[in-house]
């Protein structure tokens, strides 16, 4: 049977510590790809300030010959609000027999027990922790302990303060960052 990472978020900009976190889940827990999915909106989380167009381009850029990484647009594709439950059933569908791990950082763990359909989800995934914040929480989830202090909002700030995001993100993400002119404008 293969293992499958079901990573979502904005990804608004995808970043080093996305992808390392990712890479860090896929080795630990046998992942033969981890699939990226860009959220429409978030049920939990303001709109994304970035077209999905530009955050599927800069995934799909900062993924490039990165056999591990899949994106998948589906949630781009249905009306918001995105759903990660939906979202779990159509990959279950689309890779039938495969066992699906749902990585989620774990800023997002306090809020789980609220998430649409919470307890089908559990039923259908293993979920595995990506902590990045400095705070412990106990939880009864897998785990990739790798703190990485690297966070889209600081990107989008030093962006809009015409500080360096060289090393935050991959190059070919911040050439278009750079060419689509994101993040230069404090949001409404």
């Amino acid at each position: 049977m293969e293992n499958i990472g079901v990573y979502g978020g904005t990804f608004d900009p995808v970043h080093h510590a996305h992808l390392i976190l990712a890479r860090e889940a896929a080795d630990n827990f046998q992942l033969a790809r981890v699939i990226l999915v860009p959220a429409a909106i978030s049920p939990f989380k303001p709109a994304p300030l970035t077209p999905a167009d530009a955050r599927l381009e800069m995934l799909r850029a900062a993924t490039l010959g990165d056999a591990l990484f899949a994106i998948d647009d589906c949630e781009l594709q249905r009306p918001p609000p995105s759903y990660t439950v939906e979202t779990v059933e159509l990959l279950r569908a689309k890779y039938s027999g495969a066992g699906l791990f749902l990585l989620l950082g774990d800023d997002n763990l306090a809020g789980l027990p609220r998430w649409h359909r919470y307890e089908d989800l559990r039923k259908m995934v293993t979920i595995i922790i990506l902590s990045r914040a400095r705070r412990c929480m106990t939880h009864e989830y897998e785990v990739v302990n790798r703190r990485i202090d690297i966070s889209s909002t600081e990107i989008r700030e030093r962006v809009r303060a015409s500080k360096s995001i060289r090393y935050f993100v991959p190059p070919a993400v911040e050439d278009i960052i750079t060419q689509r002119r994101l993040y230069q404008e404090v949001p409404r």
